[in-house]
């Protein structure tokens, strides 16, 4: 963190609410299964016509980072029982 304060490490960003971002992405810390709560909000919005995992890992990287994130996304859409498996 030090280093982000310092400006040494320039992809990340601490900005003054307390949060981590790189380029401009929320960085999700791996706790109290935030990255879940994540996609179940997507997932479950009445705004995403069932997205499959694709379109789902697309829309939230443009907001989201966090470790292994596409293989989460993957996973999460394929344990749906909603989704047609092609």
């Amino acid at each position: 963190m030090l280093q982000i304060r310092e400006h040494r490490i320039t992809a990340f960003e601490l900005v003054e609410d307390g949060t981590l971002r790189c380029q401009g992405k929320l960085c999700v810390p791996n706790i109290d299964g935030l990255s879940q709560k994540i996609m179940d909000e997507a997932h479950c919005s009445r705004y995403s016509i069932h997205p499959g995992s694709t379109k789902m890992y697309h829309d939230l990287k443009k907001v989201y980072l966090w470790n292994d994130m596409k293989r989460n996304i993957a996973e999460y859409v394929a344990q749906c029982s909603n989704f047609p498996i092609s």
